[in-house]
C-alpha cells in the first residue's frame, strides 16, 4: 500500500470537513476584504492552513485520500477472502 502524502487525510470525512471549513473561510475572507483588509488577510492565511496549501493542493489531497481509502478497503477484502479460503 502506498504511503500517505502531506495532502491526503486519514479519512474522507475529515478531508471533506476540512474542505467545507476552508471554503467557508475563503468566502468570508473575500466578503470582508473591502471593509476589513487585514482581517481578510488573516482569514486567507487560516484558509491556507486548513486547505494544507492552495485549493488545488486540497483537490490533490482529495484524490489521494479517495485512492488510499479504496486501497485500504481492497486490501481488507482480499485479506478476508484469502483467510476464508485457507484451511485451518
Amino acid at each position: 500500500m502506498q504511503k500517505k502524502s502531506q495532502f491526503a487525510s486519514n479519512s474522507l470525512t475529515e478531508h471533506l470537513f476540512r474542505g467545507a471549513i476552508g471554503l467557508a473561510l475563503l468566502w468570508y475572507a473575500i466578503e470582508i476584504a473591502a471593509p476589513y483588509p487585514f482581517a481578510s488577510l488573516g482569514l486567507g492565511i487560516v484558509t491556507l492552513v486548513v486547505f494544507r496549501g492552495c485549493p488545488i493542493c486540497w483537490t490533490i489531497g482529495l484524490f489521494e485520500t479517495i485512492y488510499l481509502t479504496y486501497a485500504r478497503i481492497k486490501n481488507r477484502v482480499s485479506y478476508l477472502r484469502s483467510s476464508k479460503s485457507s484451511p485451518r
